[in-house]
């Protein structure tokens, strides 16, 4: 966990001025002794320093518990996935076999009010996971 300036299309997301800074939160995610998945969480510096979120072990519940418990749950959530292949950085960090190709997926989190308190950037090995979003169908006769 480190404080550092955003990054600018996270500063986007999160709607920060240039002089904010967020907290970074990384973790590497392990399946069967295998890296599958590396997530950078960036979240307002304003409103999580002090707080667990700045703890190695954020307590039950994780990041999303200990925003909700400073008045800040999200409510909501927006992904975007994206395959392409892998940066070498990330070939390393994943342990990934030649040509396997990886999915980005950023998750911006949002409260009841639409303000955006987390953008979690994720890596995910492509050969290791199964992506299923289920969606309410809308009547489009309505519409």
């Amino acid at each position: 966990m480190r404080e550092e300036d955003a990054p600018s299309h996270v500063a986007l997301l999160l709607e920060l001025s240039e002089d904010e800074r967020v907290i970074v939160r990384t973790r590497r995610y392990v399946l069967d002794g295998k890296p599958v998945l590396v997530s950078r969480s960036y979240l307002p510096a304003k409103l999580v320093t002090g707080s667990p979120i700045t703890q190695p072990d954020t307590g039950p519940g994780g990041t999303y518990a200990r925003l909700r418990d400073l008045g800040y749950g999200p409510s909501r959530f927006r992904e975007d996935l994206r395959a392409r292949m892998p940066e070498p950085s990330e070939i390393q960090e994943l342990e990934l076999a030649a040509g396997t190709p990886v999915v980005e997926i950023i998750r911006t989190a949002y409260t009841d009010d639409g303000r955006a308190v987390e953008v979690n950037e994720m890596t995910a090995d492509a050969s290791a996971y199964v992506f299923r979003y289920d969606f309410d169908c809308y009547d489009f006769d309505v519409m």
